[in-house]
């Protein structure tokens, strides 16, 4: 009987914003779902999109608190763009983000974002429901 792979997410906070809070609990619920977590940390855009084609992740997550998400999530989007991997990763962005810029944000490839005090049970749901395998 073949195992079902694991669902594998690397989490990041792209720059050097310092508010982990959301990150880590959002990481620890996704984990405790059954998900393999790679912590990314502190990574540049480049390190980011490295790191998940390294680690073969199904998601890309992206914690941003400094008000740049429109600037991330473009130099994200370019980048995997530029690496022919567009469409290989999951985004879902978390952090203090105005909802006003939630459709914006969708439309540049990101497939969710949420705001704090999201239920990370909302999270999950969206994942196990929405992920290509």
């Amino acid at each position: 009987m073949q195992q079902e792979k694991k669902i594998r997410v690397l989490m990041s906070k792209p720059g050097i914003d310092g508010h982990w809070r959301g990150g880590i609990v959002v990481s620890r619920a996704l984990r405790d779902a059954g998900m393999e977590l790679i912590f990314g940390g502190f990574q540049n855009i480049d390190q980011i999109v490295e790191t998940a084609i390294h680690e073969d992740v199904d998601i890309i997550g992206l914690s941003i608190h400094s008000g740049a998400h429109k600037n991330w999530v473009k130099k994200l989007m370019d980048k995997l763009e530029e690496k022919g991997v567009k469409d290989e990763f999951m985004v879902l962005i978390g952090g203090v983000i105005p909802a006003q810029d939630f459709k914006e944000l969708k439309a540049m490839g990101v497939a969710n974002v949420y705001g704090p005090g999201t239920m990370t049970s909302q999270i999950i749901d969206f994942i196990q429901n929405n992920l290509k395998k």
